[in-house]
């Protein structure tokens, strides 16, 4: 379950550091120098019994093209680089119980009620701290922040589009998807969301004038690319477009975005308005499972929030993490790229895999995007995240089979018979009545997930949700996987006093700014989690699970 190593060359020297050293935004040595294998890649998938439980499945998978990482192996065996087997992430080991416990209800529900994002006018805190930025996040010194100013003003319309003050789009839009499972279901430590923004020519007219229309069907059609599937659009007039969008010979009225990406044969799709134009100029290269050059993403990570029973996003942001595309690279180069980096894992084992950039202007991941974030400080106000916090990002983005074109959350989107066609952000519709997702082999998803696991995490520490789902021996029943078959909301959040619990024992990791640590918001040491492994050790998984687009 090693990451694979990503193919960024880095200019730092990296050499060990100190984890208790003063945060310095400038410093691109790395403490921990395998950041980007994640604390789940620890887990032991052997119970005492001897039953194998394969977590594994959720990243390490066979890839669909373009994405060329084919990882299903290390489904079988920790395939760590020698530096990366003892476990650095010791704050799995960390017994919070006690503090939880003596947390007061209210307070922590205050704290995670406040919004550290926008103040009570609802202005953008950190977008007014950032301009300029304090002397110690200056990484170079300019006197300007080089990186990205945080846009979103967390203001949705009934199409998931943000509006910024001056009511505006800000180009935001937000999405609903199914969570990956494990560490992503809110049961598990935090909500999150995540919005999509798509260059300005994307957003206009062939004139350049900004047109609200002409981007949601660009949208449609990026949907279109990334699922390789055809995608449904409200009643759209193709005259006035002067674009076939449905594919069927005539301009009409089209009802969908039809997918077809065949260049031999000169049937490729089209994107609309300036973008279209700059498309025919060479200028904005189109390809099935990649996202436009220039493309940005945003995911907000926060704390459990609830009212009654019904679980919701806090205010409180625990991370803001962004990442935008800067490079095309084309099938043929991120092919040879994945095969280079197979190479390298066969031949050189124990190579770590090397980044470049700051905190400031982000970090290359090496097949095209550049990522950032801002994190909660001691006191709660968010700041940027430092070198070595950023690279703990790199393991899920870009180096696992799962991806498409390194994006997880995008390929799962609700397609267009949810509520608002899955065009809409948590805090207008949760998961209450998101169906369990369907496999390519016709299981839904969540259930097997539970079936091969054996719990809804990584660690099998979630003893809640086992309790809820499992019967004693570990096993989902038919008649529980029908309980959330229709309404995931019912497996994925908690319960109002395990989120408490969860959110204190986030704080305590806060408070300390122990994130090289590790972020998972655990109340009593994990007991499945090795502490050291050995090189090569077989997880005693014998079979690979297929991912959830292959039959």
């Amino acid at each position: 379950m090693r990451t694979h190593a990503l193919l960024a060359l880095s200019t730092a020297l990296l050499i060990v550091a100190s984890p208790l050293a003063a945060l310095d935004l400038s410093d691109t040595v790395l403490g921990n120098r395998t950041a980007y294998i994640p604390p789940q890649c620890y887990t032991k998938t052997i119970d005492a019994a001897g039953t194998a439980h394969n977590p594994c499945q959720t990243c390490h998978v066979r890839s669909r093209a373009p994405h060329y990482i084919n990882d299903q192996d290390l489904q079988l065996s920790y395939a760590f680089p020698e530096l990366a087997l003892k476990n650095p992430w010791t704050n799995l080991f960390v017994d919070r119980s006690a503090e939880v416990a003596a947390t007061a209800r209210e307070e922590i529900l205050a704290y995670v009620r406040q919004d550290n994002y926008r103040d009570a006018e609802r202005q953008n805190i950190l977008a007014a701290r950032l301009q300029p930025p304090p002397a110690e996040w200056d990484v170079n010194g300019d006197g300007a922040w080089g990186g990205y100013i945080p846009d979103v003003a967390f203001d949705f319309d009934d199409a998931g589009f943000d509006i910024g003050p001056d009511g505006q789009m800000t180009g935001w839009r937000a999405f609903a998807y199914q969570p990956l499972p494990g560490t992503f279901w809110p049961t598990n430590g935090s909500t999150d969301d995540v919005m999509i923004r798509l260059p300005e020519a994307y957003r206009q007219t062939a004139d350049g004038t900004p047109d609200r229309a002409i981007y949601a069907l660009n949208l449609a059609t990026v949907e279109a690319l990334i699922k390789r599937a055809d995608v449904a659009i409200p009643r759209t007039d193709e005259v006035a477009l002067g674009t076939d969008l449905d594919r069927d010979g005539m301009l009409g009225t089209a009802t969908q975005i039809t997918f077809v990406f065949d260049p031999k044969a000169g049937e490729v799709m089209h994107y609309l308005g300036r973008a279209g134009a700059l498309q025919d100029a060479g200028e904005a290269p189109l390809a099935a499972g990649l996202f436009p050059l220039g493309t940005e993403f945003l995911h907000s990570v926060r704390y459990i929030d609830f009212e009654g029973d019904r679980i919701a996003m806090a205010p409180r942001l625990k991370e803001l993490r962004y990442m935008r595309k800067t490079r095309w690279l084309t099938y043929f180069d991120r092919q040879e790229g994945a095969l280079a980096e197979a190479k390298e894992r066969n031949s050189f084992p124990d190579r770590i895999a090397m980044f470049f950039g700051d905190a400031e202007t982000g970090i290359s991941n090496g097949t095209g995007w550049r990522l950032q974030g801002f994190i909660e400080d001691a006191a709660g106000d968010l700041r940027p995240q430092s070198f070595e916090e950023t690279v703990f990002c790199m393991g899920c983005h870009g180096g696992i089979g799962v991806n498409d074109d390194d994006v997880l959350a995008f390929p799962r989107k609700l397609d267009a018979d949810a509520v608002q066609g899955g065009w809409y952000h948590w805090t207008q519709h949760g998961l209450y009545g998101v169906p369990d997702r369907m496999r390519a082999d016709g299981l839904p998803e969540y259930a097997h997930y539970l079936r091969t696991n054996g719990a809804g995490d990584e660690f099998r520490g979630n003893a809640e949700l086992i309790s809820r789902w499992l019967d004693e021996d570990g096993a989902l029943t038919p008649e529980a996987a029908e309980g959330f078959r229709h309404d995931v909301s019912a497996l994925l959040y908690p319960s109002p006093e395990r989120a408490l619990d969860l959110n204190a024992a986030y704080r305590m990791i806060v408070r300390e700014q122990s994130f090289t640590k590790g972020r998972d918001a655990t109340v009593t040491p994990q007991e499945n989690v090795w502490r050291a492994v050995e090189q090569d050790q077989p997880t005693g998984i014998t079979e690979p699970q297929a991912p959830w687009y292959q039959r």
